[in-house]
């Protein structure tokens, strides 16, 4: 035998030297659940360890990570139920949760990179991504009214917005608007390849943004498709997209790596709540070792293409990484 591959393997030492993917604070992004109120944490049952938080101390939060040198966030902002409607009018309020988190995130971490979901679910009485016409999902109305969102979110301060319900012309609209406004250096993070899953169920329940009727199928990808995918991300890219998200992640490695190939941007990547809390209650269960599992399914995403990774695991990436320097 002339060829060995085992010798690159024999030691700890070898082994690092020649590894190929790596993790790195820089690569994450982490999703902060926001509520009305004061000095709330409150525990998501389906998501262990995980929380929502009032803005005080949501900001307490964004401070902690930040020490440990993670400063890339990404807002959610449950809404309280008396507020929600058909139109996702309190989506566009300057005093609304999500633009006062924008501020006060920016203004006590002015280095941070804040980033803001924009869609309409969590402001929808029938919690869907859109405006809702005779049962059915109003592409164009709603496209107007994530641009009017997207802008509010521009006018607080964000760095850059996450467009994260797939109507057809959302990117293209919202950097429009951005153009219209003046608020050219603010960036576009497209949800492009956003699969109709499975894996959201804990999400869900910690946004209550659950459907209150059908499913989100007419809007969000089928799980059979991989060429759909390259063509919606061809889309965002023309339409004015900055960086190109694939979620989930685990189930689409095979996505990510194709965007990768076929896009220049940076491609994004959500390890979604499902993903999470299969891990957290197997390794509960005896079934994984916890540790190993979030860092094999983090580097199998790092490997497909990622650039950036939003987790649940961030922090405790973050305290596996200070250990290991």
């Amino acid at each position: 035998m002339i060829k060995r591959p085992r010798i690159l393997r024999k030691s700890e030492t070898i082994r690092s030297i020649v590894r190929e993917n790596r993790l790195s604070r820089d690569d994450f992004i982490v999703p902060i659940f926001l509520q009305e109120g004061k000095d709330l944490k409150i525990p998501i049952d389906s998501m262990p360890n995980y929380y929502r938080f009032s803005l005080d101390r949501a900001k307490k939060e964004a401070q902690a990570f930040a020490n440990m040198g993670v400063q890339s966030f990404l807002l959610f902002a449950k809404c309280e139920d008396n507020k929600k409607d058909n139109f996702g009018k309190e989506a566009v309020n300057p005093d609304g949760l999500m633009q006062r988190a924008i501020q006060e995130l920016k203004s006590i971490l002015p280095n941070s990179f804040v980033m803001t979901d924009v869609a309409l679910d969590p402001y929808s009485i029938y919690g869907h991504d859109g405006i809702v016409e005779n049962n059915q999902i109003a592409n164009d109305a709603t496209v107007e009214r994530l641009a009017e969102m997207a802008v509010s979110h521009a006018v607080a301060g964000v760095d850059m917005v996450a467009p994260s319900d797939m109507m057809d012309g959302r990117i293209y609209g919202i950097r429009q608007a951005f153009e219209k406004y003046n608020f050219n250096h603010v960036g576009i993070m497209s949800y492009t390849a956003k699969y109709a899953s499975c894996f959201y169920g804990p999400f869900r329940n910690a946004l209550d943004s659950a459907p209150g009727f059908g499913d989100k199928k007419t809007y969000q990808m089928d799980p059979a498709n991989h060429r759909e995918a390259l063509r919606e991300a061809q889309l965002d890219e023309a339409e004015g997209a900055d960086i190109l998200m694939v979620k989930p992640a685990l189930p689409y490695l095979d996505i990510i790596h194709a965007i990768r190939k076929q896009s220049q941007l940076p491609v994004s990547v959500y390890q979604v709540s499902g993903e999470y809390a299969m891990i957290k209650f197997a390794a509960q269960h005896g079934i994984v070792e916890e540790t190993s599992a979030m860092l094999e399914t983090l580097l199998a995403i790092k490997r497909a293409g990622a650039d950036l990774i939003v987790s649940y695991f961030v922090k405790d990436m973050c305290r596996l990484l200070s250990e290991n320097s």
